[in-house]
């Protein structure tokens, strides 16, 4: 089978849409997520269970709760060309410096409290200081503790952690004032408001990005996506990974990644099958596996030992404390981004977003911008894509 690439460099969205309005789309696509089950539920995209339903070699059972985008009962759009976990990402130097050891397993991660005083202490200001001395200057920091989520990552971050619906039972208003998840989300930006432990959006334009910032010392620890092992070891950073913090039973994560998806007016259905089938096989994939950019979407490559040690282990990209820390942690306790069950979820973010990064520059509480914009914010409510 032949394929033709298509390189949309901008505007992707926008440009298929042109292309499939003149009858000239393409047959496969790698869609945002939102976009994908948007599309899905307007008839633009074909269920990939109708194929699996005939194909012997795929079993639904085999893939990854998490890469699986649904947009309505028994119909699903698409898989992931990858699986992305958070972590953290450190600075081995800087840690071992202060006499720091950082857990990878789930038994020994640190709750909020413990996570807090490690970003305290190496968090730095430019006379030595670190964020517990009375006399530290948050105005001029020489080293922040932390990197961390923002935006609708954090969003999600903050509701995974409290195991808590984003909207009402019904789908039909936001759920958060008053709630563990607003409480999760403050907690998120007390690291930048209250304890100055990681940079406000101000600061992080006067830093460089992670791996750099990682290599020169000006943050100690990454709270990234795991796809920023790439960078980081390309690099030839001194780094190692460790599991997110406990806020509060559980070291969550949020589980994330963008679809393989096949359009409904493909003239080629059989074919578009085999190669959206060819991005779930781990052996296609390998090479943006093994330099830590992507990680499996089946099953079996978390749980095979002979498998793990394929891509998990002894490699740059993936050093000692990988395999619990990031892979396990994502295989037993990643939870799917509020992208893959909230409808319109961007627009809803749209709006609470200004208000947001008022919170990130300590002039708004999150509840104050929740309640601000809670009426707009339900406006843009749609309700729930059902997940099994």
């Amino acid at each position: 089978m032949e394929v033709e690439y298509i390189h949309i460099p901008t505007d992707y969205n926008t440009k298929l849409t042109t292309m499939i309005a003149a009858n000239q789309g393409p047959d496969v696509a790698l869609l945002n997520g939102d976009t994908a089950l948007q599309w899905a539920s307007e008839g633009k995209l074909k269920n990939m269970m109708d194929f699996a339903a005939d194909d012997p070699e795929v079993n639904i059972d085999d893939i990854l709760s998490q890469v699986v985008y649904w947009w309505d009962d028994g119909k699903a759009c698409g898989v992931n060309g990858s699986l992305e976990i958070f972590g953290l990402f450190y600075n081995r130097d800087v840690f071992e410096e202060a006499g720091i050891t950082v857990p990878t397993t789930e038994e020994e991660a640190w709750t909020w409290e413990e996570f807090l005083d490690v970003c305290q202490t190496l968090t730095i200001d430019n006379q030595g200081r670190n964020a517990k001395d009375p006399d530290f200057d948050p105005k001029n920091i020489k080293q922040f503790g932390l990197f961390a989520p923002s935006g609708a990552n954090m969003v999600s971050y903050a509701m995974t952690y409290c195991g808590q619906d984003f909207l009402n039972e019904d789908g039909t208003a936001v759920n958060l004032l008053g709630t563990k998840g607003a409480e999760a989300m403050q907690n998120f930006a007390d690291l930048i408001t209250k304890y100055h432990v990681a940079p406000s959006p101000v600061q992080s334009k006067n830093l460089p990005g992670g791996a750099t910032a990682l290599a020169s010392k000006k943050v100690a620890m990454v709270w990234d996506g795991q796809w920023a092992l790439q960078e980081i070891s390309a690099n030839k950073v001194n780094f190692g990974v460790g599991i997110p913090p406990k806020m509060y039973d559980k070291p969550m994560t949020i589980a994330m990644g963008e679809p393989v998806v096949v359009f409904e007016t493909t003239q080629h259905p059989e074919e578009a099958w085999e190669l959206q089938k060819a991005f779930m096989n781990t052996e296609y994939t390998m090479e943006l596996i093994e330099t830590g950019l992507w990680m499996p979407v089946l099953r079996e490559w978390y749980e095979d030992e002979a498998l793990i040690d394929r891509w998990a282990r002894n490699n740059p990209a993936h050093p000692d404390g990988y395999v619990d820390a990031i892979m396990n942690n994502g295989f037993k306790n990643g939870e799917p981004a509020l992208t893959y069950s909230i409808k319109n979820f961007p627009k809803i973010m749209d709006v609470l977003n200004p208000k947001l990064d008022k919170v990130w520059l300590g002039e708004m509480t999150v509840e104050e911008a929740i309640t601000s914009v809670e009426d707009q914010m339900n406006a843009q409510v749609q309700g729930k894509y059902p997940r099994p």
